[in-house]
């Protein structure tokens, strides 16, 4: 085998890599199109430093800027736009309105919404900015003493939706309705507190109403997918699924509702969509945005995106830690007939004790099963804090205390075999103690001197010493709230 000749050895050659705007500008486009917001800002603004006089370049910025909330900056740039590089650009008349609108000052986004009109009439944000025209009309300086009581009764209106008041929430927003016969908000919730209150007709006239006159209106469009879900209208699902998910909505709000809706029915992609979006943009999130955001991510393939988030969900509900959507959802006939039967009987106690399984179960995160189920529920008001907790996981206002008898029973069941008989009791005792107004913040102390008190009544030969040594606790500590519990001893 012969040899081969030595290559001819080359000089060589540093070619220079020029990283110009447009490269950047390309970068944080690509960054924008996958929703990371951050890195878009952080390449798009090395553009601008790069080619300053390029007003596509700044425009692009602008925009990133006002979807991470940054409106001050994103006007910033707006205005150097207008009054250094290209004055014919009147886009950015409607995008100042609209910064102006989020920043709450309504009078500056009415002033540029109508400039953008006059130059552009027929342009591609026409439409938008005559319905940003409509929002920000009435300003907060200019309100009538009529217009600051609307907005008192809408407040107080959703306060009552929240607490679980339909009926004066109802009454509520019918007053706001016969001032302002056009309010769609108010027509939304008032079509919700029907709804939740069980009047099924009602709601969907209510829905319709604000459908034939604002055909766009988002809140509308979900509130109707939601209850064509409950009630398993599968054709109506499908229909309004695919109408909502063509929507591209422009404020974070709107952005948010969508999302969560679409997770609740079912459509995670689209879920996904939008609320990872916000997610990368820093939105300010409470739990039910977690909540969402894990489902759609697990059900998207992103896994360990939906672990994080789920811890996150779980730091503020901690009783949810160690589920997921990720573990095993099985809801047996049996389970569910046994949860209805204690619905059933007549004793509070009982109920509330079924409440407390369905909360526990594999099933809790089920909606239409809530919803359901809140509809054996008999019309006794005591148990309205424990259904919005053990049904649809509110923890704040009135059913604070029922977290807490909820974590006592938890306790009651780790340690005790006779889950059923020990919980019933608890929950009879809880009763009593809660019309002195007991607010069980001390789960554990609760759960072992209510222990004691039942073994003692059973004949059994306890100590209070060592219900202590059980749940960990000072031998005081359970003295006292037996003392307590004694009071009331059934």
């Amino acid at each position: 085998m012969g040899k081969r000749l030595k290559q001819p050895s080359r000089k060589s050659t540093i070619v220079p890599f020029i990283q110009s705007g447009e490269y950047f500008f390309k970068k944080g486009m690509k960054a924008y199109d996958r929703g990371d917001l951050y890195k878009a800002k952080k390449y798009l603004e090395r553009a601008v430093r790069l080619d300053g006089r390029d007003a596509s370049f700044v425009l692009q910025l602008a925009l990133v800027l006002s979807e991470l909330g940054e409106y001050q900056s994103s006007n910033q740039w707006l205005f150097a736009i207008i009054h250094d590089l290209d004055e014919t650009m009147y886009d950015c008349f409607y995008f100042l309105a609209n910064n102006f609108a989020c920043l709450g000052l309504f009078q500056e986004a009415r002033q540029y919404a109508e400039h953008y009109l006059t130059h552009e009439p027929d342009g591609e944000f026409a439409d938008d900015a005559a319905d940003l025209l409509e929002l920000v009309k009435f300003d907060v300086q200019e309100m009538t003493e009529e217009q600051e009581q609307v907005m008192a009764w809408q407040e107080r209106a959703r306060y009552l939706l929240e607490q679980g008041e339909f009926a004066e929430a109802i009454e509520t927003l019918k007053a706001i309705i016969a001032c302002r016969p056009e309010f769609w908000p108010a027509h939304n919730n008032l079509a919700l507190a029907y709804f939740y209150s069980g009047d099924v007709e009602r709601a969907q006239r209510q829905l319709e109403e604000v459908l034939a006159h604002d055909p766009g209106n988002l809140h509308a469009l979900c509130n109707a997918l939601v209850f064509a879900h409950y009630l398993r209208d599968e054709q109506q699902t499908a229909a309004l699924g695919d109408t909502l998910a063509g929507l591209y909505p422009l404020f974070r709000e709107h952005q948010y509702k969508l999302g969560a809706t679409m997770a609740l029915v079912g459509r995670f992609d689209v879920a996904f969509r939008w609320l990872h979006r916000l997610y990368k943009c820093g939105f300010e999130a409470d739990g039910p945005f977690y909540y969402w955001l894990a489902y759609a991510a697990y059900h998207t393939g992103h896994e360990p995106l939906a672990r994080q988030v789920w811890e996150r969900f779980a730091a503020l509900h901690p009783e949810k830690r160690g589920e997921g959507p990720w573990m095993e959802r099985t809801f047996g006939d049996e389970t569910l007939v046994r949860i209805v039967r204690w619905l059933e009987t007549e004793e509070l106690a009982d109920q509330l004790y079924g409440l407390y399984l369905f909360s526990r179960s594999p099933q809790a995160g089920k909606a239409e099963l809530a919803l359901a189920i809140s509809r054996l529920l008999p019309s006794d008001p005591r148990l309205r804090p424990f259904a919005d907790y053990f049904l649809f996981g509110r923890a704040d206002g009135p059913a604070m205390r029922a977290v807490n008898i909820g974590r006592m029973i938890d306790a009651l069941s780790a340690h005790n075999e006779e889950k059923e008989a020990i919980g019933r009791f608890a929950f009879a005792m809880a009763i009593r103690l809660s019309a002195q107004d007991e607010p069980f913040a001390n789960g554990a102390a609760w759960a072992a001197a209510l222990e004691y008190l039942w073994r003692r009544q059973r004949g059994e030969r306890v100590t209070q010493k060592g219900m202590a040594a059980k749940y960990r606790l000072s031998v005081a500590t359970v003295q006292k709230y037996v003392r307590k519990a004694r009071r009331f001893d059934p």
